[in-house]
């Protein structure tokens, strides 16, 4: 089931359009999966970009990304596209698109800690799966920046604590314990949770 993903950038007028380069940072991010991306993120409309996602786990990875950066709204939405979907998303239609609209509508409230919303056709495991990126990502905000140097060093595939203790020139039991302060292992339930919510969003 597809997922839409519709980004849309805060203060443009203040701070300029960002999304060339944006989109470029997405496509690095994306370049090494094989699998998951259904169309690759492209300028929709003004200073806004979308892309369709068929990887739940991928989709949170894009999301929990793209909160850290800061600076962009973030809209998921679960659900079916009309098919065959064009080649451009920008021409792309169906419930899916038009979830991911209201929920980048809702991402925009100023109330909101996280800028981010889900929205699903299951509508209860689209907030559960909301609640659950917001948290994640609210709690990676406060992270500091040893804590970030030992997350980001353990992200690496096949990665080992104590390849990561070497590599910084520390023991491993600080490594455990950076790794600790970060909510790391916590972070790690809460994405794989989020992705079980937004299959059940979708329909799955």
């Amino acid at each position: 089931m597809p997922y839409v993903m519709t980004i849309d950038q805060r203060g443009s007028r203040v701070h300029g359009d960002h999304v060339e380069a944006f989109l470029l940072e997405l496509a690095q991010m994306l370049g090494s999966r094989e699998h998951g991306v259904v169309r690759a993120f492209e300028r929709a409309v003004g200073d806004e970009v979308q892309g369709v996602l068929d990887d739940p786990d991928l989709v949170v990875d894009v999301a929990m990304t793209v909160s850290r950066g800061g600076g962009w709204s973030v809209g998921i939405g679960a659900g079916p596209v009309d098919e065959p979907l064009p080649e451009s998303v920008r021409a792309g239609y169906g419930t899916a698109f038009i979830l991911a609209r209201t929920a980048v509508e809702a991402a925009k409230s100023r109330s909101r800690s996280v800028s981010l919303a889900v929205r699903g056709i299951d509508d209860g495991a689209g907030r559960d799966a909301e609640a659950v990126l917001v948290l994640a990502a609210a709690a990676a905000a406060r992270r500091s920046p040893a804590g970030w140097e030992v997350v980001d060093a353990m992200a690496a595939p096949g990665v080992r604590q104590e390849d990561v203790a070497t590599s910084l020139g520390v023991s491993q039991q600080a490594v455990s314990q950076r790794l600790r302060a970060a909510l790391w292992a916590e972070e790690t339930a809460a994405r794989s949770a989020a992705a079980r919510l937004l299959r059940i969003a979708a329909g799955e």
